[in-house]
């Protein structure tokens, strides 16, 4: 297993001062900064495009290292836009199979233009998709929410599927050396982390668990603490 990394969804951070959330939140202890782009199309809700990934570069940073920026696309077409997030800072840029014509082709795109690659599966996405492509990605992101607002309970179901994507990606890591993160997005709290941890993830998306606490006496750090914590493979 790949040492965890816990990267807070500006989704639920205070949009006024979005800059100094995301330097705060990093300063704090985050490792990477996840990213949500909705369209309004794909998923019922609009949020925040490329011209807002660049404008929080410059604070993306940590001990004066630049921190990944985690975007997640959930919109449909997709291809237009993996250029423009990649060319406004994105260090990732994951995506839904059902959004893309040609997901292969969708990888691709992505890592061609420098960025690293993952694949989305929503709740109901079987999990097969990935048989075809896991060659390709960097990372596969199951949600366990249906996407398109923050906040949502946790859906159960998923700890056995997050267990169906870990023994395929530990078979590939198995046959080819090479290592995957497998990413869960929703409904991530410090009381199910380690439930998500033990049946096979290593990447965790938490919002409203780390945005939803009062950051002027320390919550954000007290929050991403214990998240490591508890998601710590024994």
């Amino acid at each position: 297993m790949l040492p965890p990394v816990i990267a807070p969804s500006i989704l639920s951070a205070d949009f006024a001062r979005l800059g100094e959330e995301v330097a705060r939140v990093l300063a704090d202890g985050a490792d990477w900064i996840h990213f949500d782009v909705m369209d309004n199309h794909y998923v019922p809700n609009l949020t925040i495009g490329p011209q807002v990934c660049a404008a929080i570069v410059p604070y993306a940073r940590r001990d004066g290292v630049a921190a990944p920026i985690d975007v997640h696309l959930m919109v449909e077409p997709v291809d237009a836009l993996v250029p423009t997030f990649a060319k406004a800072g994105a260090t990732r840029i994951s995506f839904h199979p059902e959004a893309s014509r040609h997901v292969h082709r969708t990888i691709a795109l992505i890592r061609d233009h420098g960025c690293s690659p993952g694949l989305v599966l929503n709740p109901a996405t079987p999990v097969e998709w990935i048989d075809e492509v896991l060659d390709d990605l960097d990372l596969v992101l199951l949600m366990s929410v249906n996407p398109g607002f923050g906040g949502q309970a946790f859906i159960p179901q998923t700890l056995a599927k997050i267990g169906r994507v870990r023994a395929r990606i530990d078979r590939h890591a198995a046959g080819t050396g090479r290592l995957i993160r497998l990413q869960v997005d929703g409904g991530v709290k410090a009381d199910n982390i380690a439930a998500i941890a033990a049946a096979g993830a290593d990447t965790f998306v938490a919002g409203s668990a780390v945005f939803g606490q009062p950051d002027a006496d320390g919550g954000y750090r007290r929050a991403l603490d214990a998240l490591r914590s508890m998601a710590k493979p024994n």
